[in-house]
């Protein structure tokens, strides 16, 4: 189960990392804004240079979609999956952060996209995990988890965001006393209550935000059975001892991104080596110092 596979290379790794790929132009330092033809090019050279410098660090990629749809045509498209497929091709497990959903109908739609292998153009091929986004509800999220049973994928929905605002809605208190993030967390769990791995975790895993440790404090309490995906650390503002209520003993349930941290750990160099063309050798530092930082709040981590 795909689950068990992340799980076993972060074990194996020692390392709950994901490098986050999401690449704006102005991250590779090799692109011009008046040639737009260029950017998906050198988006995807770069992308190659840091999957080269981390695939052996990190057990896990997460690739932006919005930022290869801002490219403008199929090229960023085009980019997008080479992307992820170059990921594959080192062994990383490849987390396609979407944050897809609508009605079932068109959900169908958005599951067969990443989940079914269908063509040669398919996402399947070289996606593991989808993000989507559940507050449409159970209709909106099924056909996603259905689908991720049959090809063996897996899902992380939005429960508790990283961003500032987002307790204006997910932290409201709901007529029988939980939050609104809680109740999600809640549904989360349901969802994947029939697809769990030999570790105890489902396919259908939480994305909780490394910024509010409160709420990951209740949130993993509340989800025994939920793998974490947890944005927020580095550019946005969280560290290692804040997201230590993600996990729970033996540094098991979750992964964290970190993406500008990595991608543009090069432009914070100085002098000659301040240059894109050193990038793949920074990344590698960042990754692994961002390695040392998570171990040495976690510990040795194991099932």
């Amino acid at each position: 189960m795909i689950i068990d596979d992340l799980i076993e290379k972060i074990i194996e790794m020692q390392n709950p990392a994901c490098v986050g790929l999401d690449t704006a132009p102005e991250y590779t330092g090799r692109c011009e804004k008046d040639a737009p033809n260029a950017w998906a090019s050198a988006i995807y050279d770069f992308n190659q240079s840091i999957i080269r410098a981390v695939h052996d660090v990190v057990p896990a990629v997460k690739v932006q979609i919005a930022y290869y749809e801002a490219l403008a045509g199929i090229g960023g498209m085009e980019c997008f999956r080479e992307t992820c497929a170059y990921a594959k091709r080192f062994g990383l497990i490849v987390i396609a952060d979407c944050k897809r959903n609508d009605i079932g109908s068109t959900a169908e739609q958005y599951a067969k996209a990443y989940f079914e292998r269908k063509n040669g153009w398919s996402y399947a091929k070289y996606v593991d995990f989808l993000t989507v986004n559940g507050y449409l509800g159970t209709d909106g999220v099924a056909p996603f988890v259905d689908a991720a049973k049959e090809n063996d994928k897996g899902i992380f929905a939005l429960v508790k965001t990283s961003n500032p605002s987002s307790g204006e809605l997910q932290n409201r208190k709901l007529a029988d006393g939980r939050t609104v993030y809680e109740c999600m967390g809640d549904m989360v769990e349901k969802w994947g209550e029939d697809s769990r791995g030999k570790y105890g975790y489902s396919r259908v895993g939480a994305v909780v935000g490394a910024t509010y440790p409160e709420e990951a404090k209740i949130l993993r309490e509340r989800m025994p059975h939920s793998f974490f995906l947890i944005p927020g650390y580095g550019a946005q503002g969280a560290n290692a001892a804040m997201l230590k209520n993600c996990f729970r003993q033996g540094g098991m349930g979750g992964v964290v991104n970190n993406s500008r941290g990595i991608l543009c750990a090069w432009q914070h160099a100085s002098g000659n080596d301040r240059t894109s063309r050193q990038a793949e050798k920074y990344a590698r530092a960042a990754a692994l110092k961002m390695k040392e930082d998570l171990l040495s709040v976690l510990g040795e981590i194991h099932a």
